[in-house]
């Protein structure tokens, strides 16, 4: 059995057993000695929430300024206007996410618009691959993005922890697979667990000498990782009996997100010092039967959407009553958005792009980004292109909640790294969005729609700029520029005589800030 098959199959079914290690008994050890242990200054914790099966970001995040050409795109499941949930003039909510409208309103929510990455891969399996590895379309990277970073943190790991210093788990997964964002080089650094009352021992087997033989090997550390999970069980059983919760969450399993989130409030609340949680809500991929018919704020998609609004909205005002909301970040990720054009069974197909939501007492409120810009008449199987890479939300959420260093971040998960103003101190007084002209790009296009040419003009610090073209599938074509250029005015030719008619997207990226515009080809 491959280690990493075995930590997922059998962390999520463990229970209490006293462990000795260098003469501590972890399974009996007092909750007080562990606070004792704290530091006060890195007891931060992230939630990430995955949205499996894609997401469609348009009918989440209403662009209302862009409701024309939708109407022609997707009539039979769009939301109408009047329904939609406000959140500024331009742009709305579902109307079943009353929740999170709420969390708007209060400062303690961040959309991030058309989260994504250069050429999209429209398959589940390698997108989600690329989503939880942090890495490139082109990379295959057998670790996850938060696996890498508590390689920094977590030397050697698994073999000595739990210990003295760090006796609770790294991280853990609501669920009975351990999530691949926390995969390391020899192992997942997450335990998966559904319900942290419900845990069984783990047979640790008898105990001998064991041949040196690859088999003695394997046993050796399947003996270690049955010790070490039964170890944290108890630590984990203890944290859920001295928690609560002080809000009531649906009962049985109506939602299964509120209840995954109502377990991660209680093991927080009971004194649990694991840095990062995994949650999952599935039924994303609505290829058909997205809406009722005739019923677009119905359906398959409008059920989603409450019970991913119920469930944060009810964790985050857990966290306000408990006092714990500035300890508490969390986001969600689905691994592409759906393609703008509805098909005919009240559905969307596999898109590009889609809005991220980053939430919390400790976030700048408001938009990181604009509303996608929508066509008039659309290229076939056409996505919302990117603005805003997802590594660069990951990155600046380790960068500015986890205090890790720009140059870490770079090694960790690309180059071209550019931080986004999504987490800010909590002991910040400002409550506001961060004013459009610090973080705004102008960029003009002329001729636009064009015929064989075309001149992209903008303004620059000095600083280093990319202008890239991408096709409606997210796919780069042509990088026009990629390096630092001096402070003014720029004018960039894009020769498009080789391009077939039709839509495109430039995406300019300068020092932490991003804009992408269409372009038609006529």
């Amino acid at each position: 059995m491959k280690r990493r098959s075995f930590i997922k199959s059998t962390s999520a079914t463990a229970v209490s057993m006293p462990f000795l290690l260098n003469g501590l008994n972890i399974g009996v050890l007092p909750r007080s000695s562990f606070f004792k242990l704290l530091n006060p200054d890195n007891d931060k914790v992230l939630v990430i929430i995955q949205l499996q099966g894609g997401n469609d970001g348009l009918n989440m995040v209403l662009p209302l300024d862009k409701y024309e050409n939708l109407a022609n795109a997707r009539a039979n499941i769009l939301i109408p206007e009047n329904e939609a949930l406000q959140l500024v003039p331009e742009t709305g909510l579902h109307p079943a996410m009353t929740g999170l409208k709420s969390l708007f309103d209060d400062a303690k929510l961040t959309i991030v618009h058309s989260a994504g990455y250069p050429d999209q891969n429209r398959s589940h399996f390698r997108s989600t691959d690329i989503w939880t590895s942090g890495s490139a379309s082109d990379e295959f990277v057998n670790t996850g993005w938060l696996g890498r970073y508590f390689l920094t943190k977590y030397p050697g790991y698994p073999t000595g922890y739990p210990n003295v210093e760090v006796p609770d788990p790294v991280a853990i997964t609501m669920s009975s697979l351990t999530s691949e964002t926390c995969q390391g080089t020899i192992s997942n650094y997450s335990l998966a667990i559904t319900d942290p009352f419900a845990l069984s021992a783990l047979n640790t087997g008898q105990d001998g000498q064991l041949p040196d033989t690859p088999y003695g090997y394997e046993l050796e550390f399947l003996r270690g990782a049955i010790a070490q999970t039964n170890a944290y069980t108890d630590v984990i059983l203890g944290a859920a009996k001295h928690g609560a919760n002080r809000v009531t969450y649906p009962a049985g399993n109506t939602n299964p997100l509120a209840n995954q989130l109502r377990n991660v409030a209680l093991l927080i609340s009971g004194g649990l010092q694991t840095k990062v949680y995994v949650c999952n809500l599935g039924g994303f991929d609505t290829h058909a039967a997205q809406v009722v018919a005739g019923s677009p704020t119905t359906g398959t998609h409008a059920t989603l959407m409450s019970r991913l609004s119920e469930a944060i909205s009810l964790f985050q005002e857990d966290l306000k009553q408990l006092g714990l909301e500035e300890r508490v970040v969390g986001m969600t990720f689905s691994e592409f958005g759906r393609q703008i054009a509805s098909n005919f069974s009240d559905g969307t197909d596999h898109g590009t792009a889609a809005p991220l939501l980053v939430f919390g007492s400790c976030v700048y409120p408001g938009f990181v980004g604009e509303n996608p810009e929508i066509a008039a008449t659309l290229t076939n199987q056409e996505g919302v292109a990117m603005q805003n890479d997802f590594r660069d939300v990951y990155g600046s959420i380790l960068m500015d909640w986890f205090d890790v260093e720009e140059s870490e971040i770079r090694e960790l998960l690309y180059e071209d790294f550019q931080h986004l103003p999504i987490v800010k101190p909590c002991s910040s007084s400002k409550t506001d969005d961060l004013k459009s002209s610090e973080i705004s790009v102008e960029m003009d296009i002329f001729p636009n729609p064009f015929v064989e040419n075309t001149l992209v003009r903008f303004k620059s610090e000095k600083e280093y700029v990319k202008l890239s073209l991408y096709d409606v599938r997210g796919q780069e074509l042509e990088v026009l520029c990629n390096k630092t250029l001096d402070a003014g005015e720029h004018k960039i030719e894009l020769n498009g005589s080789r391009l077939a008619t039709g839509n495109y997207y430039l995406r300019l990226q300068l020092s932490g800030r991003q804009k992408t515009k269409m372009v038609a080809r006529i």
